[in-house]
């Protein structure tokens, strides 16, 4: 689940941002104060955005951003003059004096290109078994020996008629198989 988290070193900060966000949509998993508390968060949860301050306690911004856990992005709110040292580019930096719309308007443009990320992820294709390749390869084999075609020529028609009923390639490499050793 996609979770937001606030650090700041004062606790104030933190709790103050944390309503503001909570208010305009969006759910704060917890507001911390040190970056131990953000990484032990961000581990025990999938993925989302840490917003937070240049400077904690007991790590900079940088040293969090190398501890944050796959899936999290981070969204730096710091003064101007920190933010011309911020040479990441995976950081998305804020200036203060922060406005309420800017913000949530970076919160939004973040969420939006995570789930466009994420949606693109699951769109690539799944690898295929070794099982399964093989299937397709001796189906192939089975068209090349029968009907006199080249590997192309068979690899084409497992497509084009996986294609035409709707069935995925290693189930239609299944049926050229049945079909030829029943």
């Amino acid at each position: 689940m996609f979770s937001v988290i606030v650090g700041f070193p004062r606790v104030e900060d933190a709790n103050s941002i944390k309503n503001v966000i909570n208010r305009n949509g969006f759910t704060v998993s917890e507001a911390c104060t040190t970056g131990a508390q953000i990484v032990s968060l961000a581990n025990d949860l999938d993925e989302g955005i840490v917003v937070c301050g240049y400077r904690f306690p007991d790590m900079h911004y940088s040293e969090l951003n190398n501890y944050l856990p796959k899936g999290f992005e981070m969204l730096l709110i710091a003064s101007p003059e920190k933010l011309e040292f911020c040479q990441n580019n995976n950081i998305v930096c804020l200036p203060m004096p922060i406005k309420t719309h800017d913000l949530l308007n970076t919160l939004q443009m973040m969420s939006y290109q995570y789930q466009k990320r994420k949606k693109k992820d699951k769109e690539k294709p799944k690898q295929r078994s070794e099982e399964q390749k093989a299937m397709i390869q001796k189906a192939k084999l089975v068209l090349m020996d029968r009907n006199n075609m080249t590997e192309e020529e068979a690899h084409r028609y497992l497509q084009k008629t996986s294609m035409d009923s709707g069935t995925n390639l290693v189930e239609m490499a299944e049926m050229v198989l049945k079909m030829y050793y029943a």
